[in-house]
């Protein structure tokens, strides 16, 4: 009997990553191998098709975390393969998660006692969370009406046009008119008296944004709150307000703690928050808090017991990770009060450095509030020779990822670009970022050459003698850092 040849350590090279098959062959794309492959060559493949990915760290149009520290990452990966709906086997992770809630509840002022568990659940992020906390208030609206005797089948919902699209999705699948305050030029928020006039007796809550997606401007929760008590008063009505705190939740504690926007202003009934924007977490968790138990109807909380013991639930999905909520409970307790209030100091500062800088250039209007989320909102003062998604494109091509968009109906004639000051966000890439905005402006000077006020190239060698940015040192050659560094970050966490 033959038996079959080992392989050699030379076959062995020559069948690895590089000198095999797998390199000249394209991925399956639409229907799942026959065969199996290497482990080596899966990850291979895959790591390099997704270096065609922006580097995350530079995508400055999103919100979401994308650095965390070493031991947090740790966390993660032991607590990976949880699955958070398994709560009887899992104590100490729902423990934490009630933590998250609890910690949360009170940094927010909700009415709970010293020892008191508050209400409230952790989601997959806030438009989940703002699913949930909508179906609480149109039930909550429904047994009203019903112990009334009157109709309950046109309930609607009041809301800025400048709303995410997260609360145009609660209202097509839960079948809830949307009613919207049109925001106008120089104005781009919900304006409080127009919202107010909007609701009726059919009204189930007026959504006050902390924190627009457009401009990260803070709508005015503690005028609504005052107008719409005003109207309650007159009409019998109890319409309520719900805070859609996405990004601004975990940023007004902080830097402003005197503001009323919460559950300190007595018709603010629920708030949502997302964990993975300045809540410090990577993507992937958000939070919804009521003010007390009575604001979360019974009926849509489900009691099950076939995982071992009786869990109460009031979510829209059933399994999920548990990593996500580890990693809350780490940066509450690892940042604490204090490291948060500096974080979101940094951020606010580094916001005001880009803002001044764009300012100075006299080339831009600022369309953003210096109160409010850390975002630079700006539009260019003249449009004819080129616009917003042309630096935008341009900016790209240095690894920037800035995006350029209309704002909301009635004020859509103006475009904007938007950079999003996140906590991984250095005073070193802001400079940087100027830098080369003011190079995208001069390379499109050079395509579109008309008579300028001020000389760009002077522009140009000003702004790097102020913010003193090295010319040779290219904005590849920065991002290469990055990689590097980030490459670095990812060994260390699998030698772990």
């Amino acid at each position: 009997m033959v038996f079959p040849k080992p392989p050699s350590e030379s076959d062995l090279f020559l069948h690895s990553n590089f000198a095999s098959r797998y390199v000249t062959d394209s991925l399956p794309r639409w229907c799942m191998p026959e065969n199996s492959m290497p482990k080596e060559a899966a990850y291979q493949n895959i790591h390099d098709e997704l270096q065609l990915d922006a580097i995350p760290k530079l995508n400055l149009a999103s919100f979401v975390t994308t650095s965390m520290e070493e031991e947090c990452n740790k966390l993660i990966m032991e607590s990976i393969n949880k699955n958070y709906v398994d709560m009887d086997e899992y104590p100490a992770t729902t423990d934490l998660h009630n933590r998250c809630v609890n910690m949360i509840a009170r940094l927010f002022h909700a009415e709970v006692g010293e020892n008191e568990n508050a209400i409230g659940a952790g989601t997959v992020g806030s438009s989940e969370a703002i699913m949930l906390a909508g179906l609480a208030f149109k039930k909550k609206w429904q047994n009203k009406r019903k112990a009334e005797g009157k109709p309950y089948d046109k309930p609607n919902l009041v809301t800025g046009s400048n709303v995410q699209v997260c609360w145009e999705k609660f209202a097509r699948y839960f079948e809830v008119e949307l009613r919207e305050v049109e925001v106008r030029e120089g104005y781009y928020v919900m304006d409080p008296a127009k919202a107010v006039e909007l609701v009726d007796e059919n009204t189930i809550c007026v959504a006050a944004i902390l924190g627009s997606t457009y401009n990260g401007e803070f709508e005015d929760v503690k005028l609504l709150n005052d107008l719409l008590l005003e109207k309650n008063k007159q009409t019998g009505w109890d319409t309520p307000i719900h805070v859609d705190a996405a990004s601004g939740g975990f940023i007004a504690p902080f830097l402003y703690p005197e503001l009323e926007w919460d559950f300190r202003l007595p018709l603010v009934k629920s708030i949502n928050v997302s964990g993975h924007k300045y809540g410090l977490v990577y993507a992937g968790i958000g939070w919804v808090i009521w003010r007390t138990k009575d604001d979360l109807p019974e009926d849509l909380v489900f009691h099950i017991n076939y995982l071992g013991a009786d869990q109460p639930t009031f979510t829209l999905n059933f399994s999920k990770g548990s990593s996500q909520i580890i990693a809350q409970y780490y940066q509450l307790i690892r940042f604490g009060q204090e490291g948060y209030r500096s974080i979101m100091e940094n951020c606010r500062e580094n916001a005001m450095v880009l803002k001044e800088h764009l300012e100075k250039s006299g080339r831009f209007h600022i369309v953003s509030k210096d109160e409010g989320v850390p975002v630079v909102a700006f539009s260019l003062k003249d449009r004819r020779e080129f616009d917003e998604y042309k630096i935008s494109e341009m900016l790209r091509r240095h690894g920037w990822i800035v995006p350029a968009y209309p704002m909301p109906p009635a004020a859509q004639h103006i475009n904007v670009l938007r950079v999003v000051i996140r906590a991984e966000f250095s005073r070193t890439l802001a400079e940087r970022l100027v830098f080369d905005i003011h190079n995208v402006l001069h390379e499109l000077e050079k395509e579109h050459p008309r008579k300028v006020i001020k000389n760009i190239e002077e522009e140009n060698k000003g702004l790097v003698d102020n913010i003193g940015v090295n010319n040779t040192h290219t904005a590849l050659d920065a991002h290469r850092e990055i990689i590097a560094q980030e490459s670095n970050k990812r060994q260390k966490i699998m030698a772990a």
